[in-house]
């Protein structure tokens, strides 16, 4: 059967964050010209929580952002929680680089290859500012607390680099992914599979730990009382330390058999985000495509 247009269209669903969902990918064209412009450009490779952060800014996931945030995005959102536009905002999301690297950069005129650990061009940064951060003032701001026994705090204070790098992205190719292919859905495909099922109001449950009996329960309590369908949104990007790789401690195939136990159509999604050390801050802010609509 064919689904109607009325059926398929997204009309219906809320609008990203900030009114608008982006796509940092570029097309062929482009694509082939950043890809011979990139021999003659400075390179950098992806930390593998700067993977996480740069597929949600290509893909929309981090809809409204066009790139790592410049410095007044910045120190808005560790102070306010908004972004410079005004716009409610948890967390910074920003690429560290170290000190000679920054140095070597000017602000409005370089540009980076950005590149994952077998050096594949994922995508294009515009340089629109270099700075060094205040960064025990940041994880204060935003962890509420100095002490290297939150991981968060670590991370900032031990881990990431001393200085920061903001501009706007060119995406050229998604990072790869060997495991769960069927459940790598952007959120703009998300949002083409409601239209397509017609659905109109949804309840999502979003975790980086397995569902246990009481979640099941409670979830589908939730869809019953709200009349809603359920989409099922485990964070699966990197943990915080004492916590298993979410292929280890299977919490993929757990949701999954959760799911297929409950019901046949419910539309499951992986979450690459890093978000062991920052979910509690990460709690505030709603994804665009887990959020409830309305009928």
């Amino acid at each position: 059967m064919i689904d109607s247009p009325e059926r398929t269209s997204e009309g219906h669903l809320l609008p990203a964050h900030g009114g608008e969902l982006v796509d940092l990918y570029v097309g062929l064209q482009r694509r082939a010209e950043i890809k011979t412009e990139s021999k003659e450009l400075a390179s950098w490779d992806l930390t593998p929580r700067q993977l996480c952060d740069l597929e949600l800014l290509l893909n929309g996931a981090f809809s409204p952002l066009g790139g790592f945030m410049t410095r007044a995005d910045y120190e808005r959102v560790c102070h306010e929680l908004r972004l410079a536009t005004g716009i409610l905002w948890p967390i910074p999301i920003t690429l560290d680089v170290s000190e000679d690297f920054a140095k070597s950069l000017t602000a409005g005129s370089s540009k980076i290859a950005l590149r994952d650990s077998e050096g594949v061009m994922l995508a294009l940064l515009h340089v629109e500012e270099v700075w060094k951060p205040d960064r025990r003032e940041e994880a204060q701001s935003v962890f509420n607390t100095t002490s290297l026994a939150h991981p968060g705090v670590d991370y900032v204070l031990s881990k990431s680099n001393p200085w920061y790098i903001g501009g706007r992205l060119e995406g050229v190719q998604a990072p790869s992914s060997y495991d769960f292919k069927t459940l790598r859905l952007s959120p703009s495909e998300l949002r083409r599979q409601f239209g397509r099922q017609g659905w109109r109001r949804i309840v999502a449950f979003q975790t980086r730990n397995p569902m246990h009996r009481a979640h099941v329960e409670l979830t589908f309590r939730a869809c019953r009382e709200a009349e809603a369908s359920l989409l099922i949104h485990p964070a699966v990007g990197m943990t915080k330390p004492g916590d298993v790789d979410y292929f280890t401690r299977a919490v993929i195939r757990l949701f999954w058999r959760s799911i297929r136990a409950g019901r046949q159509s419910l539309p499951f999604y992986r979450l690459p985000c890093a978000w062991g050390d920052r979910e509690r801050r990460f709690g505030t802010r709603s994804f665009e495509k887990i959020a409830a609509v309305p009928t």
